[in-house]
């Protein structure tokens, strides 16, 4: 099969290499849509992940696609942290349901950890990453922050063996009108699950997210449905239209030289006129991941607001923050990292409700063969927000 290789910095190779046998519990599918992400950028420039990707390796990790090999059950039940985690499923989330029309928070109750056995021709999306179920950080319900994540790539590739752990915990079917397209955003959308659920955003709120990116862009589409007032900071008049289709009330065209706090103070001193605006920001959600946007979203929010560090910065990134302006104004700093096994099955249920849809992040086709080609565009700033890659040509 052919199958997109990361050989290290800025390095993709297009070969045909020899599908894997399956092991116990394995599951092969075939990837019907595979999508571009920032962080395969960030490891395309890098030519490396120290936790997701080493190469020589198989690369890509948002897809959705058709079982087509289905492998003996691995032997053995589920870890025994699952009764732990239904338990914390039944209990946690600040995200409305996706069919809710008010502010009402409906926790997710369902138990989809383990699904039915696999069939040839189910229809799936699976997450990048499960859990041990095993250590300190899964037993506190932080599965995100687990000690041993099984990280999965491969998603540029005609196929993808699923390992058993990820086909336990992460592997999920589709409903029958689901699009391979929208579901392949489960994973990235996850993310913003859990940012979101990390600041706790409520209806009523104002937010201001900085970034108009696909992250950024999610966060707006989750917030609004919250029921949040959300100003959004960004590049690309493209993408800020996006934006404001997705929910931004306000938009701020962020200049070349990056200052998000010129751009938002002067852009509303003239939309009310030479007064001084009163910015008062509840929730800050950052989502570029340069230090000068950290710095820029402590300088934004209101007293006793928060700030979501959502973008991670380069390995080694230093920052500045005004410890005085921290300590008086009582505000609240977190950063987010990685999904969880709820936040996969959310973030699902969102997209088979409509509330996340490809064509509003899809803006672009590429075959395989032209791959490493769309990464040096995209390294060179294309400014695409994602593109679908044709894995059969």
């Amino acid at each position: 099969m052919k199958a997109a290789i990361l050989h290290g910095r800025e390095k993709i190779q297009i070969e045909d290499i020899e599908p894997p046998p399956l092991q116990p519990g394995e599951v092969r599918v075939r990837v019907e849509a595979a999508l571009t992400c920032g962080t395969d950028l960030k490891v395309f420039k890098r030519g490396y992940h120290a936790k997701m990707i080493v190469p020589p390796a198989v690369f890509g990790h948002e897809l959705a696609g058709v079982v087509s090999e289905v492998a003996p059950p691995h032997p053995g039940p589920l870890p025994r942290s699952a009764a732990e985690r239904e338990k914390n499923q039944e209990t946690s989330g600040s995200l409305p349901s996706p069919h809710a029309n008010g502010e009402k928070v409906v926790p997710l109750k369902r138990d989809r950890t383990r699904e039915p056995d696999w069939s040839i021709g189910d229809r799936v999306v699976v997450a990048n990453s499960a859990p041990c179920g095993e250590c300190y950080h899964c037993r506190c319900g932080q599965e995100n922050l687990c000690e041993d994540l099984l990280f999965l790539n491969g998603a540029y590739a005609e196929s993808i063996v699923i390992p058993a752990r990820l086909v336990q915990k992460n592997l999920l079917r589709l409903k029958p009108e689901t699009d391979f397209r929208d579901a392949a955003l489960v994973e990235p959308l996850a993310c913003v699950v859990q940012g979101v659920e990390d600041i706790q955003l409520r209806a009523g709120q104002n937010v201001l997210i900085i970034g108009a990116g696909p992250i950024g862009l999610m966060f707006i589409a989750l917030a609004k449905k919250i029921g949040c007032r959300v100003t959004v900071a960004g590049r690309g008049e493209k993408r800020l239209q996006t934006a404001q289709r997705l929910g931004a009330g306000t938009v701020f065209e962020v200049g070349k030289n990056g200052d998000a706090v010129e751009a938002i103070q002067s852009g509303a001193k003239s939309a009310i006129g030479k007064r001084q605006a009163a910015i008062q920001y509840d929730a800050v959600i950052e989502a570029v991941g340069r230090p000068e946007t950290w710095e820029a979203a402590v300088q934004l929010v209101r007293k006793g607001g928060s700030v979501n560090f959502f973008g991670g910065c380069p390995s080694r990134t230093k920052v500045s923050f005004d410890t005085e302006l921290i300590h008086y104004s009582n505000l609240t700093l977190l950063a987010s990292f990685h999904h969880t096994p709820h936040g996969i099955r959310r973030a699902l249920e969102f997209i088979e409700a409509g509330l996340i849809r490809a064509e509003d992040f899809v803006d672009g086709e590429c075959p395989l063969s032209r791959l490493p080609k769309l990464f040096k565009q995209m390294a060179a700033g294309n400014h695409a927000i994602k593109t679908l890659i044709r894995v059969h040509e």
